[in-house]
């Protein structure tokens, strides 16, 4: 870890390091994440950001998705425990509030949609967690048009925009100090901001700076972002210190291995995902 400035560091795969597990442990040790994600359309991002948490070593990893979807998510989840959320908010809520209470992280976001249904789950994680949540996708476009739902957070909040989804939320994003709006954003609102694209910055509630050395272009693709979130899912619910940036160390670097391998324009965020076994070992 090299120091930029007072609270800027340049972090590489060298510091990402993972503690030991316990010989007696089992996988209640590890975590139970929840992921709501998904919708009609967009069934690859809860399943990429699904099986990310399992191979980051989550111990248990709830995924809730819309019912219309709920078939073809249990037919590509065999790890994660799939379940369906009715179609009404209140019912969707009686499904998914009962187990957030039980989860260690939760993940709101990937692939959901912009509908008001979408929205209204989103919110009403954020108002009942106590646990960290990660905002992803169209998460992060339903909170930068509430706003003000981060100003009365009682759970930690962790943010995963690209570029435009910053600008959404920050009324505008100076690509001269894109680290410096992050810091600026995650110190006003209290939350952490992991800021995506060439060299991801992670931006904490303190104004310290994390900036990623990890990482390359073959990676931007839809699907990356999700196997991202998922990641950090996964640290967080082992509440492994450092977690945020971490996951982004160790994301950068399996694409990295994915870019040797098969080149920049042939890997895809499948391959990411398997690559997570070197990398983590």
């Amino acid at each position: 870890m090299e120091q930029i400035s007072g609270n800027t560091w340049e972090v590489s795969v060298s510091d990402a390091v993972l503690p030991p597990r316990a010989e007696d442990a089992h996988k209640g040790c590890f975590g139970r994440v929840l992921i709501v994600a998904g919708s009609v359309g967009y069934t690859g991002a809860p399943a990429f950001a699904a099986r990310a948490a399992v191979r980051s070593g989550a111990g248990l990893v709830f995924l809730g998705v819309p019912q219309d979807i709920y078939a073809i998510e249990a037919v590509k989840n065999d790890e994660a425990m799939v379940f369906p959320l009715p179609e009404s908010v209140p019912g969707a809520l009686s499904a998914l509030l009962p187990r957030l209470a039980k989860c260690d992280a939760a993940l709101v976001g990937p692939g959901l949609g912009l509908s008001p249904w979408a929205r209204e789950v989103t919110y009403a994680i954020l108002e009942n967690a106590t646990v960290p949540v990660i905002v992803d996708a169209d998460g992060i476009t339903a909170v930068s048009r509430h706003i003000d739902v981060l100003d009365k957070l009682s759970c930690p909040v962790i943010l995963t925009p690209h570029e435009g989804e910053f600008a959404r939320l920050s009324d505008g994003l100076s690509r001269l100090d894109r680290a410096g709006a992050a810091r600026e954003f995650a110190v006003k609102h209290g939350v952490t901001v992991l800021l995506k694209g060439h060299r991801t910055v992670t931006a904490q509630p303190d104004g310290t700076l994390y900036v990623n050395t990890t990482g390359n272009p073959g990676m931007a693709t839809g699907g990356s972002g999700d196997v991202l979130a998922g990641m950090i899912l996964a640290l967080l619910g082992q509440k492994i210190p450092g977690a945020v940036w971490k996951a982004a160390v160790l994301h950068g670097a399996a694409g990295d291995l994915c870019a040797e391998k098969y080149g920049q324009y042939a890997m895809t965020p499948t391959d990411m995902t398997d690559f997570l076994k070197f990398i983590m070992r």
